[in-house]
């Protein structure tokens, strides 16, 4: 997967492509099994409701608008620390959310970050638990993941096989079929529909 591949992609075809890649951040690999798609501006292309730039460029949302194959980070609940992959032609905003991987790499450094996960399954399980396995703060944030030297890196590896359905935990446009994972893998978060969301049309 390239950038160039990324920059001319719709959220489907992005999702699609970043699904089975290899995530890297100094010792850890880790390969992503689940991933959301989302869109961009109400007057875009692919209008979102659900995404963080439906609104509009913000200094917090910059990255989505920016090239493609870039890291978008950002903190959910105060806590947590989230990973998008930019897509799309510059000035068009797109994210896919990076919602679970494998760790395939880098145990002990991810044993560390992760005390209290049951099983390796569970290290990298969920976008916050992902964010905290690789170590990645607000300071990777627009990072090129495609660069040599960038201090996180992808790697080219789409899934071969996957299911789609539902967004988790939004609240508007939930039910687009736009979250994509490999379904043999145990480290897929659980489905959980938000108690917010209702039928939209899109």
């Amino acid at each position: 997967m390239t950038a160039e591949r990324l920059a001319m992609a719709d959220p489907v075809d992005a999702a699609k492509l970043v699904l089975g890649s290899m995530l890297i951040v100094g010792d850890v690999r880790i390969r992503i099994v689940e991933v959301e798609a989302y869109g961009g501006e109400r007057n875009g292309p692919w209008p979102d409701p659900a995404s963080h730039s439906y609104r509009g460029k913000t200094p917090r949302n910059e990255v989505m608008f920016g090239p493609a194959g870039c890291l978008y980070v950002y903190r959910s609940y105060g806590v947590h620390y989230c990973m998008n992959i930019s897509y799309g032609p510059v000035g068009i905003a797109g994210g896919v959310l990076l919602r679970a991987g494998e760790v395939l790499a880098g145990s002990s450094t991810v044993r560390a970050r992760r005390p209290l996960a049951a099983r390796p399954a569970d290290w990298a399980r969920g976008p916050g638990n992902l964010g905290s396995a690789t170590g990645v703060t607000l300071e990777e944030n627009g990072v090129a993941l495609f660069a040599d030297d960038s201090p996180v890196r992808c790697e080219i590896g789409a899934a071969s096989n996957w299911d789609c359905g539902p967004r988790v935990g939004v609240g508007v446009a939930a039910d687009r079929p736009w979250r994509f994972w490999i379904p043999e893998s145990e480290a897929v978060s659980t489905y959980r529909r938000s108690p917010r969301a209702r039928v939209v049309e899109w």
